[in-house]
């Protein structure tokens, strides 16, 4: 079937594997390139199937793309107006699908926005959103599963957030770019892809000062006119990999990555006594004699991420002892906990708080993915199982890791 993987265990991975670029960074930036005059083209985004539905809503509106022969992708919005309103069947299928909110207004001044779907791993509200968008002017009914959205005089303004919402913070970033007056984002999110929207909004002829701190100033212009620019490369498939080297006992050189983006999983591993050596773009992963515990809080950036607690807690069910993990941005991220039990772990959860008893063995079974990241879990943990794992709803997977089998195979894995 299309939709199930089939993992043996068994296979340590080894040789080197290109990150590609990052899908929530490649995401926002498509939308943003709406704001522009002319012929976008964006690098290094990855041809995943939440990249595709976003091509299929933003064709919907009217702007044209085009994957080009270097695999480069051409956004080109029409001249004169763009629709409005965003289809609900597509937006269902992806959460950042809510980003249009802000790329629309800042591009039309009028939205309607169907409420964003994606993974189920807890409430994503978006009042932050509309919060800050309120500020510069922006009047806003819900009705029938759709934000209606409509600037009125709209003007740069003060906005605090009460939690550093990355989905907020882009949305106010791309309404402020084309707003008139200053706007200042206090207590924004400081992910690495608040900083690459930031250096996409400035390579259009935005003025945005502050990326990647708690305090963005963005000054409104008239008009952004189009380029050409690289995505990042994706720091939790990079991760997402890094845990693959330990979990297998395998030698990875993980290229195309930016270190600094990595540290919060690169202290964490080094502590599960994994030996890891940066290289010039790279970092080589090698697994230890054995997997040692240690403790994780999800924290937003620079602290540990949510998006790697499911695959650490997969490493973590093979620790010599007990690990506790702390989740502290989403509270269904424990959707992994009874599947990876189905494959002999020893997890315990109580609240936002999971207990790991390390197990000498993991088990291939017929496990489900319910998210994108616990669908790498899995993968994960059948790659250290013993037997054939089957992992239904492999789509999830999918939507967020390009030719994930194919690159797997090519280090030795044996994926189907």
């Amino acid at each position: 079937m299309k939709d199930t993987l089939c993992i043996e265990g068994g296979h340590p991975l080894n040789g080197r594997v290109k990150i590609s670029g990052a899908k929530n960074a490649g995401l926002v930036l498509m939308v943003a390139s709406i704001m522009a005059e002319g012929e976008t083209i964006l690098d290094n985004l990855p041809r995943i199937r939440d990249v595709e539905v976003m091509i299929e809503i933003m064709n919907d509106l009217g702007v044209n793309t085009r994957w080009n022969d270097d695999n480069s992708l051409s956004i080109c919005p029409p001249s004169g107006p763009i629709k409005i309103q965003t289809s609900y069947e597509l937006s269902k299928q992806l959460r950042a699908s809510n980003l249009f909110l802000g790329g629309i207004l800042g591009r039309e001044g009028e939205a309607v926005v169907s409420m964003p779907g994606g993974c189920d791993i807890g409430s994503r509200p978006m009042d932050l959103h509309i919060k800050g968008l309120q500020a510069m002017g922006t009047h806003f009914d819900i009705e029938h599963g759709f934000i209606y959205a409509k600037a009125n005089k709209s003007r740069g303004a003060r906005v605090y957030l009460d939690f550093p919402s990355v989905g907020a913070t882009e949305n106010i970033m791309m309404m402020a770019a084309r707003t008139p007056g200053t706007t200042l984002i206090e207590n924004a999110a400081k992910e690495p892809e608040i900083v690459d929207l930031a250096n996409f909004l400035n390579t259009m002829g935005g003025r945005v000062r502050g990326g990647g701190t708690d305090l963005i100033k963005i000054e409104g212009v008239n008009r952004l006119h189009a380029g050409r620019y690289a995505i990042i490369p994706d720091r939790i498939e990079a991760g997402t990999f890094m845990v693959a080297a330990v979990i297998s006992k395998g030698d990875l050189v993980i290229d195309n990555i930016i270190p600094t983006h990595l540290y919060p999983i690169i202290a964490k591993l080094q502590e599960t006594g994994a030996r890891l050596d940066e290289m010039d773009g790279g970092i080589r992963v090698r697994a230890g004699e054995c997997i040692l515990p240690v403790d994780i809080k999800t924290l937003p950036y620079p602290g540990f991420p949510t998006d790697m607690q499911s695959q650490m807690m997969a490493l973590l069910a093979l620790a010599r002892g007990s690990s506790v993990i702390v989740e502290n941005v989403f509270e269904n991220r424990f959707q992994i906990v009874d599947e990876l039990k189905r494959m002999g772990a020893h997890i315990k959860v109580e609240g936002h708080t999971a207990v790991v008893q390390g197990v000498r063995n993991l088990f291939g079974a017929r496990v489900k993915a319910t998210d994108l990241r616990a669908g790498a879990s899995l993968v994960l943990a059948g790659l250290a199982a013993q037997g054939t794992t089957e992992i239904e709803k492999a789509q999830h997977i999918f939507r967020g890791y390009e030719n994930i089998v194919e690159k797997l195979r090519d280090l030795g894995a044996n994926v189907e």
